[in-house]
């Protein structure tokens, strides 16, 4: 054995150390254990766990840890104290499982491929991994209370609803996304969602912008102020584009009621800036009627009327033109 080899005791303990580590402790208890031990209903903490994404498990599995028993402890809490009902309560679950997972799977692909680079053998690269858990653990609690801090502020400071709310929102679409898809290699792929991603993330935040979500070639969000979301659109269709190494994009915006879910955003303003985008040209902006009437006075701003299409959801569709106004 060589000294970059692990002993295979010492491995164990360390995989051990590091999955009490992920999961807070050590797999003990059966799903009827859990409901016992946390108060609730055995149906209710099967129906949360796969709600969560996680399989199944069956009656004796033990798979479950002193970390699972708490996090059941502390839904119930949130039930009891009012904070969410029992439907509310599966939502949250799987609106937490749906977000978290992907961040998981991008965190252990990404810090994995790291660690290994920095580490001259298996144990020390598991070890790194042992160190960097808390770390990781908390600069998430901190990114976390920031947006509640921020988000906070825009529901506590808005005279409406906190499901219902009037804002503008926005998609925009790579262009030749699906032939680019074929031609490109998959790193190289990877690097331009990367580019796509980090210059639309920061040029929706810098003009008070809000991303819901990205999904592949597009990116969606929204705005309180309709100008703000107008300076977002035309600054993600910049012409300059290709000479920074982006991809040319295409943005559609829509304004009026939006239902707030479950960070989310629904309603018929929604499905309206989806079909817009698909209508307009490369590199270009396309708004409806209700933001168009908004933007009328704003200077920054021109708007011209095209003419009507068809798209799906909409016979007589009135998409109006945004750009800069150079006058």
């Amino acid at each position: 054995m060589t000294g970059n080899e692990a002993e295979p005791d010492d491995r164990a303990k360390l995989v051990g150390e590091l999955e009490n580590t992920l999961l807070g402790g050590q797999r003990r208890y059966t799903r009827g254990e859990v409901a016992e031990l946390s108060g609730l209903d055995p149906e209710r903490t099967r129906r949360l766990w796969v709600a969560m994404g996680f399989p199944a498990a069956g009656d004796q599995d033990r798979i479950f840890t002193d970390g699972d028993v708490t996090a059941a402890r502390l839904l119930g809490k949130l039930v009891e104290f009012g904070a969410l009902d029992s439907e509310a309560e599966l939502a949250m679950a799987r609106t937490l499982g749906q977000s978290l997972s992907r961040l998981a799977e991008w965190q252990t692909r990404d810090i994995t491929a790291r660690i290994g680079d920095l580490a001259a053998n298996e144990q020390e690269a598991l070890e790194l991994a042992v160190g960097l858990l808390p770390l990781i653990e908390e600069l998430m609690s901190y990114v976390w209370r920031r947006h509640v801090a921020s988000a906070a502020g825009r529901v506590v400071g808005s005279a409406e609803g906190q499901d219902r709310q009037d804002k503008t929102v926005g998609f925009a679409d790579m262009v030749g996304y699906t032939s680019t898809t074929r031609r490109l290699r998959a790193t190289e792929l990877s690097a331009l969602l990367e580019r796509f991603e980090e210059d639309a993330s920061e040029i929706i935040a810098t003009r008070r912008g809000q991303v819901v979500k990205q999904v592949g070639d597009e990116i969606m969000f929204t705005a309180d102020d309709p100008g703000d979301a107008a300076a977002i659109a035309l600054a993600l269709c910049a012409e300059d584009r290709p000479e920074r190494g982006l991809p040319e994009l295409r943005v559609g915006l829509a304004a009026g009621d939006v239902l707030l879910r479950y960070g989310d955003v629904f309603g018929s303003v929604v499905n309206l800036a989806a079909r817009l985008t698909t209508t307009a040209h490369p590199s270009s902006v396309l708004v409806d009627a209700t933001l168009a009437e908004r933007l009328s006075g704003d200077p920054r701003f021109a708007l011209r009327q095209l003419r009507p299409v068809s798209v799906r959801g909409y016979r007589h569709l009135r998409p109006w033109v945004l750009r800069v106004n150079r006058g």
